[in-house]
């Protein structure tokens, strides 16, 4: 079967998480670059990144890449790629993109250009001069960044981000993809013991349910790729099920999720049920100022406290972050994994944490601040 060159784009921070993911799934020659991992495969690795990556944002299939400063470059060269393998003389194809850095920086008119292209070129191949547009929905996405064209079909439609869990949330969730992330920086296994004392609409601790007993993000939703004449040979049918026989139903893994706001608690049992991990999801109202771990409990503490620019005002979140210093302390049988992003948490959560790392929650520049036990400090050196 023929190789393909795939690109997911990625939040910037979790491009060694992705990276990862990739070649565990088998991605070939894997590149990675500042927000996005690009990698080669079959038709059968676009349905199984769709379906099991974690911290991607969309799966696309690059048609081509090459330099263009003009208009007319962009045009010749847009119309010499093979289009057609993939788009049929009846399909849609429009066009959306981005430009950075680049001389060409109108999105309407790279959009227009891009567009006058492909159809130059069906005009060829199909000996044809109108096209109706009215079969599947192959989306053209173009990203230029410093004059470097790269042409994709996006084959997930909707973004990965989107599990279909979460239907309803609270003022200011934290994005599925990024609460992967985090899961993973804490390594978060089938026997770990996982806890969010301010957990809103429940993301932290679902993702971490979801990696725990290895039920692949994707598998209860639809992408727009299961709608195209190659991939209508059931190979998105059969790597669903391969992924229904891979979860890990015997994982001994339990969360345990706690907020103040009683519709937050309801939130989470709700995406919890639709998830399908709500008899690993402990939830109940509770101030964060009562939280604790018992020392036979050893356990994974991850959350996405509110913060000025999210929920609250800016004095309130640093009084939170004091009261988080106090109930998280230091312990063998505890490590603590927090995203915020005021620049003088440490100094108000009372400790310098033992790594950090830069991620984006949304918009937001943030740190993740983690803080390890015993034994994960002299495993981690």
């Amino acid at each position: 079967m023929k190789k393909l060159t795939l690109a997911c784009p990625c939040l910037f921070g979790l491009e060694s998480v992705l990276a990862f993911e990739v070649r565990k799934l088998g991605g070939e020659n894997v590149t990675v670059t500042d927000g996005r991992v690009t990698f080669e495969g079959d038709l059968s690795m676009v349905a199984k990144a769709n379906i099991w990556l974690r911290t991607a944002e969309r799966v696309g299939i690059v048609i081509g890449s090459f330099k263009a400063e003009t208009f007319t470059e962009l045009f010749d060269q847009t119309a010499e790629l093979p289009w057609e393998e993939f788009i049929g003389i009846e399909d849609q194809f429009p066009v959306k993109g981005s430009s950075i850095n680049s001389k060409l920086f109108s999105m309407s008119d790279c959009q227009r250009i891009i567009k006058r292209a492909i159809v130059r070129r069906f005009e060829k191949v199909y000996h044809k001069e109108q096209f109706s547009e009215t079969g599947a929905l192959y989306q053209v996405q173009y990203s230029i960044h410093k004059d470097i064209v790269t042409l994709m079909l996006d084959t997930t439609g909707a973004g990965l981000h989107k599990r279909g869990y979460r239907a309803n949330s609270n003022e200011a969730p934290i994005k599925e993809t990024i609460a992967a992330g985090i899961v993973d920086f804490a390594r978060v296994r089938g026997d770990s013991t996982v806890y969010d004392p301010m957990c809103g609409s429940g993301t932290l601790v679902i993702e971490a349910a979801l990696k725990a007993l290895n039920i692949a993000p994707g598998i209860r939703r639809r992408f727009a790729a299961q709608n195209w004449a190659c991939f209508q040979n059931y190979i998105f049918n059969d790597v669903r099920k391969e992924a229904n026989e891979q979860v890990r139903r015997d994982a001994p893994f339990m969360a345990y999720a706690a907020d103040i706001d009683p519709h937050a608690v309801q939130l989470t049992m709700e995406n919890a049920a639709k998830a399908g991990v709500a008899s690993r999801i402990r939830v109940r109202r509770a101030d964060l100022a009562d939280f604790h771990i018992e020392p036979e409990q050893k356990g994974i503490v991850l959350t996405n406290p509110p913060y000025g620019e999210r929920m609250l005002a800016v004095s309130e979140a640093e009084t939170l972050y004091r009261t988080m210093g106090e109930v998280f302390v230091p312990a063998e049988h505890a490590s603590y994994y927090i995203i915020s992003p005021h620049e003088e948490f440490e100094e108000l959560f009372g400790r310098k944490a033992d790594r950090r790392r830069k991620l984006y929650n949304g918009m937001i520049k943030c740190q993740l601040f983690m803080y390890f036990n015993k034994d994960e400090r002299s495993f981690k050196k």
